[in-house]
């Protein structure tokens, strides 16, 4: 009996077989692959976009589906089609200006071989993951990307490991390549990934921030009283000090006024906001990443970040504590 570690080993060999080939024999026909799939699924002018038709049976069924995936959560729109139940009327799903990309480590899986008329009759193009280039499938398809291995990680060379592991590597690489160079933003990951650890970690601050009534404000003239009754009614340990139309003035933490006490004692009470606000507090738009505000008030040591639109007008407060809810720390 091989021991586990030996057959982490070989699917460790064949994913760095691959890797070789992917530097070396097979760049131009996973370029090509990469130019299609791009093709395909960019908008044109009438803002149509195809997409990537992922199929395969057995365990490779079932890399498709999370190939799908991958390619779904990373901005390129994309299916799975089970062969099985394409032909009893799923092909349905198959449209014209799609890109098909099928799995068979053989390359020879009948329910797909039943399928290929139809697949190149209405996509615009077959990419196949084929351990035998030489095989049905692989030249039929206009692109072929090579998954041989030397040997499953299986003690009788049968069970599909090792060829799933580098279909699944080759599948991966390739939703990353077409990503790259569709220019696909950490923006645009959050938007596609709502929910979820994921999702939280990738908040915005508008999601996180106290807003409308929430937000402490007072004026250049408030009164040093009333400026410490906003700050305990709101509960923030802040207050913004806003002037016309809520355009930011500055700021005034609890921590601004315990050292105006210790300097100034009880003149401190007869100061106005104006006299004591920080004029240039740190600021951060509604739409930035509360991983950005977290760095942020990790740098500047502090604990409270105002929320600006464009023209400075406050829209928010965002305080440490309403990052623990991301998952962040």
């Amino acid at each position: 009996m091989s021991s586990p570690s030996s057959l982490v080993r070989i699917e460790a060999q064949a994913l760095e077989a691959l890797a070789t080939r992917l530097d070396g024999t097979m760049q131009p026909a996973f370029e090509r692959a990469v130019e299609l799939l791009l093709g395909a699924t960019l908008a044109d002018e009438k803002g149509k976009r195809g997409r990537v038709v992922v199929t395969g049976m057995g365990k490779s069924g079932i890399i498709a589906q999370k190939i799908a995936a991958t390619f779904s959560s990373t901005g390129t729109p994309a299916l799975f089609l089970h062969p099985a139940e394409a032909l009893h009327g799923d092909i349905g799903m198959l449209a014209a200006g799609d890109v098909v990309l099928a799995l068979s480590a053989s390359g020879e899986t009948e329910e797909l071989l039943r399928l290929l008329v139809r697949l190149k009759r209405i996509g615009d193009a077959l990419i196949s993951f084929c351990c035998d280039v030489k095989s049905t499938l692989a030249q039929a398809s206009d692109v072929a990307l090579d998954c041989s291995i030397a040997e499953e990680a299986c003690n009788h060379n049968l069970a599909p490991t090792a060829s799933t592991t580098v279909m699944l590597a080759l599948g991966d690489a390739l939703a990353m390549a077409v990503a790259e160079k569709r220019g696909f933003t950490p923006e645009e990951f959050a938007n596609l990934h709502p929910g979820g650890k994921l999702g939280k970690k990738l908040a915005r601050v508008e999601e996180l921030m106290h807003r409308g009534e929430a937000v402490p404000r007072v004026h250049a003239e408030t009164a040093m009283r009333d400026v410490i009754y906003e700050m305990s009614r709101k509960k923030l340990g802040v207050t913004t000090v806003t002037g016309e139309n809520g355009t930011l003035l500055g700021l005034l933490s609890d921590g601004d006024l315990r050292r105006l006490l210790e300097q100034k004692g009880a003149q401190t009470l007869e100061m106005t906001a104006a006299d004591a606000m920080n004029a240039n507090p740190v600021t951060i738009a509604p739409g930035d990443f509360g991983a950005t505000a977290l760095h942020t008030m990790e740098e500047r040591k502090i604990t409270s970040l105002v929320v600006t639109d464009p023209e400075r007008r406050v829209v928010g407060i965002l305080h440490l504590h309403d990052l623990w809810t991301t998952e962040l720390f």
